[in-house]
């Protein structure tokens, strides 16, 4: 379902003349407004008026999370506070929150952004979707629920957590639609089979996830637990927040980024280099629609690759490959690069395993050494000692023969492992580095 025909299907030459077009006045509005962009422009010597052509972009410097920690809280904004109608943040985990904040039109195209990710989901007027993103600071909550009230459709502001009374209300109130992590997502369908519930007995059609990486085998698992479909979202709190990208119903195979508000770019992540259309990289986004804080060239650590073929729903907008990681969140084992998500996949396909697992770094000898500690089902945890010896062997080998890299796998009995209801939590890292 397209929720814009002119927006959505508009002819490539011209989404790129109207990407040209705002580009140049973001570009002459940050440069005269921030004066950390007036700087980076000038120590880098480029005006704005030699912007010309979409190709300029790449003549423009990098903005990097540091960066907005370093004008922490209002120094990349372009308006007062008194025309700043919200203000998101960070964790801040890390150090100081970034801080992003939105006028009424940027809520506004936020909130239309939204509803447009929600249509191309299947969703529309008379559905009812369970908002289970956290509300507050995290942009998740907010940004699905103004997009789905724009849409029409009736929204539940539920947040996360308490899961027992989450599927209560998903069975009472019918819910159609749920907005959640795919981790939590799992939880859900966990609780609901120690609570009796079938999936029959819910109204559940589709499920639109982010907030973190997760495997193609994951959404699987998902689908068949819960008869939904299972669809990626993708956002972020410095650009926007969620609705940034989203898969469509109809492929199900990447997310189309709204080129009308962002200009996607992959990146060499060492060298900066921008790479072709196709090849894997770091994404970088430039805001062009914002008004309170517009970011350019941001460096948002995923790893992803843009397709460029033309997408069978009919949007012209190109898509981006479903997030493999952070290259931050890049585990380097021995000289290995390898994601947490390519762990996630091998764990899927495997029988025996549940969808819950956790990866723990050391280093042993000076050297790095990489523990999988992965739930098994309760058929097989019941099994001889044998058969589990075999599966720990087993997943051992195939991380081996996949990855090329020896990893140690602790079986752990059912439902031990830490559940998540925001972002999952993967990777402990014990290196003292």
């Amino acid at each position: 379902m397209i929720y814009s025909d002119e927006l959505e299907t508009m002819p490539r030459e011209a989404l790129e003349a109207l990407q040209l077009k705002r580009l140049k006045n973001m570009v002459e509005r940050v440069y005269n407004l921030v004066p950390f962009y007036k700087n980076k422009l000038n120590e880098n010597k480029i005006k704005p008026e030699e912007i010309k052509t979409l190709d300029d972009l790449k003549r423009l410097p990098f903005t990097t999370k540091q960066d907005l920690r370093d004008n922490y809280p209002f120094g990349m904004f372009t308006l007062p506070l008194e025309q700043v109608v919200r203000v998101h943040a960070s964790s801040g985990t890390t150090g100081k929150p970034t801080v992003v904040g939105y006028s009424k039109r940027d809520i506004d195209v936020w909130s239309e952004l939204m509803a447009r990710s929600f249509a191309a989901c299947g969703v529309g007027r008379g559905d009812v979707i369970q908002n289970a993103y956290g509300y507050g600071l995290f942009t998740g909550g907010l940004g699905a629920h103004y997009g789905g009230e724009k849409l029409g459709a009736t929204v539940i502001p539920i947040s996360g957590g308490n899961t027992k009374k989450q599927i209560m209300i998903m069975k009472d109130f019918q819910s159609t639609v749920l907005t959640a992590t795919p981790s939590y997502t799992l939880f859900l369908a966990e609780t609901l089979k120690e609570m009796g519930i079938e999936k029959k007995d819910l109204s559940l059609k589709v499920g639109i996830l982010g907030a973190e990486p997760w495997s193609e085998e994951m959404r699987n698992n998902i689908e068949e637990k819960l008869g939904i479909d299972a669809l990626d979202i993708y956002g972020l709190s410095e650009i926007m927040g969620p609705g940034v990208a989203i898969e469509c119903k109809e492929a199900k195979n990447g997310l189309h980024i709204w080129e009308d508000a962002f200009i996607p770019e992959i990146i060499d992540p060492e060298t900066g280099e921008v790479l072709k259309d196709g090849e894997e990289g770091e994404l970088v986004i430039t805001t062009i629609t914002k008004e309170v804080i517009p970011l350019v060239r941001y460096r948002t650590r995923d790893i992803t690759r843009i397709i460029k073929e033309p997408c069978i729903c009919g949007r012209t907008h190109r898509r981006i490959e479903r997030i493999k990681g952070r290259s931050d969140d890049m585990l380097i084992i021995r000289g290995v690069n390898i994601f947490p998500s390519q762990i996630e996949s091998l764990l899927m396909d495997t029988e025996g395993v549940e969808p819950h697992y956790q990866l723990i770094v050391d280093r042993v000898n000076n050297l790095d050494v990489l523990e999988v500690k992965v739930e098994v089902s309760e058929q097989i945890f019941s099994d001889e000692i044998k058969q589990l010896q075999n599966l720990q062997k087993k997943i051992e080998k195939d991380v081996k023969d996949l990855y090329g890299i020896n990893i140690k796998v602790t079986m752990a009995e059912p439902k031990s492992l830490e559940r998540f209801e925001g972002k999952a939590k993967r990777v402990i890292d014990k290196r003292k580095i």
